[in-house]
């Protein structure tokens, strides 16, 4: 199982000596992989909670965001190992042939070391500031990816859908990785596991009980195989967010919550599962300094 860590591209260390020292060091320690985070907006009045905190509030840290794809171009010309992700992309605010086209940049300059984390967005305010509905976007979604991975691996390129429409044309800027860069969708519901398993390459969950990790990864790779894909090639990589306590937490407590004994397990039961990948997102719009050391406790625990 490989392991990956956020860097930070939002909050404070956001200046590019703070990035460089963190990507730096995620490579010295021997992490697979970095990850940038995607926010659009930090809305005053938020009409949604947000999915990923308990009490639904959107973190302070995210009031400042570096572009993530910009983040990870200048990324690449400061590593030289270590893989580049997006965690998560929120496809409905970018066009495909655009984004392609900076994605495939991403992947050139980097050596072909491009992972795409996406995502279908769940902020009403950020679908209102990109001037698109909130409604109808798993379908726009699916879309956007058959145009990516259309603008990835044919030349010319020739798209015509509800959503999208790309007049056949010569793309001759390819990325690295054959037959793409892979990617992997932050899915939940049904329709999403199900786009998931036909459209990417795998999944990318956060915050999902391991019992329950281990049957929708199952249903995942039986959706693959009935879609006529080779469902071994189909790759869980999940995103663990510690949260450290003092003593052990009983109950039903959320995976990688709790003593660090209970996080070790946690480590070991994500492997068992058969994830791929472990991810971890850790000191978000955190000092420079706290941020490698969450790095250094980060690697501790896992080779425990």
């Amino acid at each position: 199982m490989r392991l990956g860590v956020f860097v930070p591209n939002v909050g404070s260390s956001t200046e590019p000596a703070a990035l460089i020292r963190a990507a730096r060091h995620a490579e010295e320690l021997g992490f697979d992989s970095v990850w940038v985070a995607d926010r659009l907006l930090y809305p005053v009045a938020p009409r949604n909670p947000y999915p990923a905190s308990r009490d639904g509030k959107l973190p302070a840290y995210y009031q400042r965001v570096l572009d993530p794809l910009a983040t990870l171009a200048f990324l690449a010309a400061h590593t030289t190992r270590v893989r580049l992700g997006t965690c998560i992309l929120d496809v409905p605010f970018y066009n495909p042939v655009v984004v392609g086209r900076t994605l495939t940049t991403v992947d050139v300059l980097s050596g072909g070391r491009l992972q795409v984390g996406c995502g279908q967005g769940w902020s009403e305010d950020e679908f209102e500031a990109v001037g698109l509905p909130a409604t109808g976007r798993g379908a726009r979604t699916t879309e956007f990816l058959q145009v990516l991975k259309a603008v990835w691996t044919e030349d010319p390129v020739e798209f015509h859908g509800r959503h999208f429409s790309v007049p056949r044309s010569v793309m001759g800027l390819k990325p690295v990785q054959k037959p793409h860069p892979p990617i992997f969708l932050a899915a939940f519901s049904d329709a999403a596991l199900k786009r998931a398993a036909t459209i990417a390459d795998g999944w990318m969950p956060a915050r999902v009980a391991h019992a329950e990790l281990e049957s929708k990864l199952a249903r995942c790779r039986e959706l693959a195989a009935a879609a006529g894909r080779d469902p071994a090639a189909f790759h869980l990589q999940v995103v663990a967010i510690p949260e450290v306590t003092p003593a052990p937490l009983g109950g039903e407590r959320a995976p990688f919550a709790g003593s660090l004994e209970q996080l070790r397990d946690d480590v070991a039961r994500t492997r068992e599962v058969g994830a791929a990948a472990l991810i971890f997102q850790i000191e978000l719009g955190g000092e420079p300094d706290a941020v490698l050391a969450a790095m250094d406790r980060v690697r501790a625990l896992a080779d425990r």
